[in-house]
């Protein structure tokens, strides 16, 4: 049976190499020196990558009427520690262009966050502003997931990578993975389960990764099950893409690095 993110991975090999047939010549801006890993290191409370997402194939669309760099200023202005744009157009409503307006409005760490299987979407996250890219460990070979992060790496990216189960935390720690996101949702099924970040969390900080938990965060207990299971910052979405009050949802989620 064909899932969704199966359907999602063979469309972006092809987008991937129309881009490359197409020749587009790619123009890197100043680089933008930011670290979302030495953000992570040095904060003492609960560290808040916060997403700019139009839709979702699970929900359908969230919020179509934002303006990125208005939202990204909204969550740098409440703590953000760094901004994740989603970039995918046909599944999420994203754009690059997207991300290159938030790079333009803020001054912290932008993580392009799409599914990415090919070199050619790295230098295109680059070329709009990208300091971190996404790579999610089940969508790519063992060989793929190691010769991307070391592409990455080497053009001076960090990356986040992605983790659901044992068998990703195993793909992620053999390419020396220093920075690893528990996904609560299933991106097969699309279930959403924090029990992942509190089964996975602890394995991932015994390895002396730092620790992300992603999706489903919607509560102040919430970021306190992702704290006690070892998680230096979470990534939330919709709930604040849709939140009315951006700075008490942020004061909501401030809680002390480690419960």
């Amino acid at each position: 049976m064909v899932t969704i993110l199966d359907s999602i991975i063979e469309r972006k090999r092809i987008e991937a190499e129309v881009l490359k047939r197409a020749g587009i010549k790619i123009r890197y801006p100043e680089s933008h020196q930011h670290s979302l890993i030495q953000n992570l290191k040095i904060t003492e409370t609960m560290a808040i990558i916060s997403e700019f997402k139009r839709a979702s194939p699970s929900k359908g669309d969230i919020n179509l009427t934002l303006n990125p760099q208005e939202q990204a200023k909204l969550y740098e202005n409440a703590g953000a520690a760094a901004i994740s744009v989603l970039t995918d157009e046909e599944g999420f409503k994203g754009t690059f262009n997207d991300l290159l307006e938030v790079r333009k409005a803020v001054d912290i760490p932008v993580l392009c966050k799409d599914f990415i299987v090919d070199k050619i979407q790295i230098d295109f996250a680059r070329a709009h502003g990208a300091n971190v890219i996404l790579l999610i460990a089940s969508v790519l070979p063992q060989a793929e997931l190691f010769e991307l992060y070391g592409y990455a790496a080497g053009h001076g990216l960090e990356c986040l990578v992605e983790i659901h189960d044992e068998r990703d935390l195993e793909k992620a720690l053999a390419i020396n993975a220093s920075l690893i996101g528990v996904n609560n949702r299933d991106l097969k099924t699309f279930q959403v389960n924090i029990e992942t970040t509190e089964r996975l969390g602890p394995l991932v900080k015994e390895a002396g990764a730092l620790l992300i938990s992603e999706s489903g965060i919607k509560s102040k207990e919430d970021v306190l099950r992702a704290s006690a299971a070892g998680a230096n910052g979470i990534l939330v979405g919709e709930t604040l893409m849709t939140s009315r009050d951006i700075q008490q949802s942020f004061m909501d989620f401030k809680v002390p690095v480690g419960g």
